[in-house]
């Protein structure tokens, strides 16, 4: 499996991704994503290919979209995080995870920490995220879609 930044030519990927609505009730949609991408220079598109497939989609935002969530200068938001829901259930999440840090470590030198919020009533992805070294630090926000549970991994 292999981490991509998004470009043009994987926009048939994206036309062809599937979240189910109980995900929509935690995460926006790749097109979504992309679009935002698309109007900040801070914000960038990834996904996670599994040969010919589009498994797993998610951004990292830095700068001015990470400062809600941590006061670390360093830091990079890991944002809506999600996989294409026929092929949950299989790794592909954590798998892309266990990746993220030397992804990040490799295009965002800068970087020390990776955050995220994470729902609190999304109790399936907090385990996946403290399975793949995300830590609960106690911080909580309120997000959009709900109070969030604010989790780092140092790098």
């Amino acid at each position: 499996m292999e981490l991509y930044f998004y470009e043009e030519r994987y926009k048939h990927f994206i036309e062809q991704y599937q979240l189910t609505e109980e995900q929509l009730r935690f995460t926006g949609t790749p097109t979504e994503c992309i679009k935002l991408s698309n109007e900040d220079p801070n914000r960038y598109s990834i996904l996670a290919m599994d040969q010919e497939h589009l498994v797993t989609f998610f951004d990292l935002h830095k700068n001015e979209g990470v400062k809600p969530y941590s006061n670390n200068e360093r830091s990079i938001l890991l944002r809506a995080f999600s996989t294409d829901h026929r092929y949950q259930g299989k790794g592909y999440a954590k798998n892309v995870l266990l990746q993220l840090p030397s992804f990040v470590k490799e295009h965002f030198k800068e970087t020390n920490e990776i955050v995220l919020g994470v729902n609190l009533q999304n109790t399936v992805a907090q385990g996946l995220y403290k399975k793949c070294g995300f830590i609960d630090e106690g911080e909580r926000r309120m997000g959009i879609k709900g109070e969030l549970i604010i989790m780092s991994y140092h790098l």
